[in-house]
């Protein structure tokens, strides 16, 4: 059977519909009375309620059912910075996902400024708009900023996927990892390659959830904080929680009696060699895209217990998809004013939890996409853990 050519089916699709959304009215229009209700007289009305009472939008609009995805084009998948029109049909299938799998309603808007301030004042301007933001493909170290002030200075929950999407997906496959392996979290040892937006989540998701021994390995080696003074903001901030024995080296070193390997990086950086030198039942998620930092069929050859990727031809994908929509179905349910860290460690639980004990092995730790209820567990899941941190 010949190998479909994705790329070619993509385009042929694009050009076919003109991109994936469109807008269709809940409500009828057909005569004179339906437009009075939905238009005028009528829906001055709806205005005039939501102007004594602004908490009357969430019930009266579709704010209640809409995020934003928000880009500036500056690191659009592996394409790298491409523009605000280019990055365009990737936010356009973000939003396409938000709907088939949760049920939530979002809009694609691409920013044609990299701007830290302008990205910041534009999404406060249309804020109002929408009960969540989604921000998507912004480049580090900038995302840390936009993402941060955001979260501080609006009231509705704002999300860097490509961050936390991504540490989430990844903690729920540790989680069933660890238990085919017979490992615990609190003993552990992980390398995180790749100091990246991503990366960095991870090593701070994993840390909440209770691992106590982690590196992070970027292009200038292991991270510590005795070299604190020579990093960026963002790696230096890391450093300081992380490498608790202060080692320095190369990945090669670090990898030396590690449990977990966690790649957000480059093709083909593992060495099979490498892998050798780790511990026990060694635990390998390459997930750099389209080509993984190892191949799962060298990573085994090399002594790999369990192995994960991003890619849907390989066993156990470790893919966003599983995290997003329901943490945004959970939060809006809640009407959370944040997406926490709690939140998130929840949703990571909920993703590991479709997968019964039984079922496990170290070819199926993580569910697939279209299993029916995960946006579903995810979001019960999230919406708990807000409701639980809104009570305490």
């Amino acid at each position: 059977m010949a190998k479909k050519d994705f790329n070619q089916l993509a385009l042929d699709q694009a050009k076919e519909f003109g991109g994936k959304l469109s807008v269709v009215s809940k409500v009828p229009i057909e005569t004179r009375d339906d437009l009075s209700i939905a238009y005028t007289p009528g829906v001055g009305a709806v205005s005039s309620a939501i102007a004594k009472d602004k908490s009357l939008v969430y019930d009266l609009t579709t704010k209640k059912n809409t995020v934003a995805v928000i880009s500036d084009g500056s690191a659009v998948l592996g394409l790298g910075n491409i523009g605000a029109e280019a990055a365009m049909p990737v936010m356009e299938g973000k939003a396409a996902l938000f709907k088939r799998f949760a049920k939530v309603d979002s809009i694609p808007i691409v920013l044609d400024t990299q701007d830290t301030e302008e990205i910041i004042a534009a999404v406060k301007a249309v804020a109002p708009t929408f009960g969540g933001i989604n921000l998507e493909d912004i480049s580090a170290p900038r995302c840390f900023e936009i993402e941060a002030r955001l979260i501080e200075e609006l009231d509705i929950p704002v999300f860097h996927d490509d961050q936390h999407g991504t540490a989430i997906v990844v903690l729920a496959a540790l989680y069933n990892a660890l238990k085919v392996a017979g490992k615990d979290i609190g003993d552990i040892r992980v390398v995180v390659n790749g100091g990246g937006s991503a990366g960095l989540s991870v090593a701070r998701r994993f840390l909440a959830a209770g691992v106590k021994h982690i590196m992070v390995v970027d292009k200038v080696g292991i991270l510590a904080e005795k070299n604190a003074d020579q990093l960026p903001p963002h790696h230096a901030a890391i450093a300081k929680i992380t490498n608790h024995e202060n080692r320095t080296g190369t990945l090669e070193d670090a990898l030396q009696g590690a449990d977990v390997f966690v790649g957000v990086s480059a093709p083909h950086v593992l060495k099979p060699e490498w892998i050798k030198t780790m511990a026990d039942k060694p635990i390998i998620f390459a997930m750099a895209n389209p080509e993984p930092e190892i191949f799962p069929d060298e990573a085994l050859a090399a002594g790999a217990y369990i192995v994960g990727t991003g890619r849907s031809d390989f066993a156990n994908q470790i893919n966003n998809v599983l995290a997003f929509p329901g943490i945004f179905r959970g939060a809006l349910d809640a009407r959370a004013r944040k997406i926490t860290i709690d939140m998130q460690i929840a949703a990571a639980k909920g993703i590991a939890s479709l997968i019964p004990d039984a079922e496990l092995s170290t070819t199926n730790i993580i569910p697939n996409a279209f299993d029916g209820d995960v946006a579903e567990v995810v979001a019960e899941s999230v919406r708990h853990a807000a409701e639980a941190t809104a009570e305490a």
